[in-house]
């Protein structure tokens, strides 16, 4: 059973920067694509990045130049480094990692911009 915990979301002022972790609990295997969502209060759940087997990266328009997506060599982690953090970029994030088994999903982890 594939297991993600996601970690370092938390509460930052407009302009700062935060650095996701998702840590899966093992090896993953046939890993096809690796990526982050994000959930803000009363809209549908949306693509952030994603990070292919082959190592393609993917940008949602709004964090395109401010988010950078990566991963550690064996695949066992997974990162979002966020950096001029608005408003708009409030809400729960989520890791996902989809293999021939399916799509896993970690629990979340909340980021709120606010001053």
């Amino acid at each position: 059973q594939v297991q993600l915990v996601e970690s370092g979301g938390g509460l930052v002022q407009p302009g700062g920067s935060l650095r996701l972790s998702c840590a899966a609990s093992g090896t993953i295997p046939g890993i096809q694509v690796m990526g982050w969502f994000r959930q803000a209060p009363g809209k549908e759940r949306e693509l952030v990045a994603t990070i292919t087997g082959s190592s393609n990266i993917n940008y949602a328009d709004a964090v395109k130049g401010r988010f950078t997506i990566s991963r550690d060599k064996a695949w066992r982690t997974l990162y979002l480094q966020m950096n001029s953090l608005n408003s708009e970029d409030t809400a729960v994030y989520y890791c996902r990692v989809r293999n021939a088994w399916g799509d896993h999903w970690g629990q979340g982890t909340q980021v709120t911009v606010s001053s």
